[in-house]
C-alpha cells in the first residue's frame, strides 16, 4: 500500500513528520553515526545567538523522576561560527533544516535575523520562551511582547518563522494568537516546562542557574493539551514536541493537531529515536489503512 508521510509546515514541505528538538540533536553532526540524517523530514538545531554565548555555571543537568531538567543557557559559538561551520555540513543531506533563533532583548533578535538574511536554510523557529536565559521568559510569556519581536523577525527574516512559546502561562491561546498576528508563520509547542531541585546535602539548589527547564514524558500532558487548544484556536501549523518518546506519542500530537513533531529528550536515552518512531508510524499506517498522514491530523478534535 502506498502511503503518503510528506507533510507541509509553514510552507516547507518535510518528507516526513518527523523533526528535531533544539538542543538535543546538536547541529545533526554529533548524531550522524547513528542515524540516517536523509531520512529525516527536518533538522532542528541547537540555539544560534548573534554572538557567542558561554552558558550557564554548572551544575547544568539534573535527572529528575520521569525527566530531567537542563539549565545549560544556550551556549553556542554564535552566528557566524555556525553558518562558516556546521550549515556546509548540513547541506549534505536531503532534510529540511530549522535553524532556531535566540536572543536577550529585541536587539539581539532582530541582529541574529539579519545573520541569515540571504543564507540557504528552510525554517526558522524564534526562540522567546527558554526558561534557563535571563529574560528569556520575558518576551514568550507577554502577548504584546511576543507580537511585537515576531514581527521585527518576520519583516528581516528571509525563511518563513515559526515562534516557540512556553508552557509557563496561563493561556496558551492568547500568547499564540499575538504571534499569529505578529505575522508568524507556524507555532512550536512546547519549550520545556520552568523547574528546580535541591541538593540535599548541600542544602542548595542543584542547578547553577537555580532553575533549569524541565523535558521528557512528565511533561506530555502538558504539551498535548497545549498543541490541542492551540490548533483548536490558530490557523497555524503547529510543531509538537514535549515528551514524545515513542510512536504511539508521536500519533498522539498529530491527532491533537500537530503537522509535524520533534524529538527531544529521546535522543539521549536512544540516539536512534528518530528512526524508532518513524518505523513505528509507518507499521500503524499500514495496520490502520492510513494511505497519508495528513488525514489523522487533528482528528481527535
Amino acid at each position: 500500500m502506498s502511503r503518503n508521510l510528506s507533510v507541509d509546515l509553514a510552507g516547507v514541505t518535510l518528507k516526513n513528520p518527523i523533526a528535531t528538538a533544539s538542543g538535543t540533536f546538536g547541529s545533526g553532526r554529533e548524531y550522524s553515526p547513528f542515524v540516517d540524517l536523509n531520512r529525516l523530514g527536518a533538522i532542528t538545531v541547537k540555539g544560534v545567538s548573534h554572538e557567542p554565548w558561554e552558558g550557564n555555571p554548572p551544575h547544568r543537568i539534573a535527572e529528575t523522576y520521569g525527566g530531567m531538567l537542563n539549565a545549560v543557557g544556550l551556549q553556542n559559538p554564535g552566528a557566524k561560527a555556525f553558518i562558516a561551520y556546521e550549515l556546509p555540513f548540513l547541506r549534505q543531506f536531503e532534510t529540511k533544516i530549522i535553524v532556531n533563533l535566540c536572543g536577550r532583548d529585541l536587539d539581539d533578535y532582530i541582529a541574529v535575523t539579519e545573520d541569515f538574511a540571504g543564507v540557504d536554510i528552510d525554517l526558522i523557529e524564534l526562540n522567546i520562551s527558554c526558561p534557563n536565559v535571563k529574560t528569556g521568559l520575558s518576551m514568550g510569556t507577554d502577548p504584546k511582547a511576543a507580537e511585537t519581536v515576531t514581527r521585527e523577525v518576520v519583516t528581516r527574516a528571509n525563511a518563513p518563522v515559526i515562534v516557540k512559546l512556553s508552557p509557563n502561562v496561563t493561556d496558551i491561546v492568547t500568547i499564540a494568537k499575538a504571534c499569529e498576528a505578529g505575522g508568524a508563520t507556524g507555532i512550536s509547542l512546547i519549550n520545556s516546562v520552568l523547574g528546580m531541585k535541591i541538593d540535599i546535602n548541600k542544602k542548595k539548589p542543584l542547578l547553577g542557574n537555580i532553575m533549569g527547564g524541565l523535558s521528557g514524558p512528565a511533561i506530555k500532558p502538558i504539551a498535548l493539551r497545549m498543541v490541542y487548544q492551540v490548533a483548536k484556536n490558530v490557523n497555524l501549523p503547529i510543531l509538537g514536541m514535549g515528551g514524545i518518546m515513542c510512536w504511539e506519542d508521536a500519533i498522539e500530537f498529530i491527532m491533537a493537531g500537530a503537522t509535524a513533531i520533534a524529538i527531544g529528550m529521546a535522543n539521549f536515552t536512544n540516539p536512534r529515536v528518530t528512526m524508532d518512531i518513524l518505523e513505528g508510524i509507518e507499521n500503524y499506517m499500514n495496520h490502520e489503512g492510513i494511505t497519508d498522514i495528513n488525514h489523522i491530523r487533528g482528528i481527535a478534535q
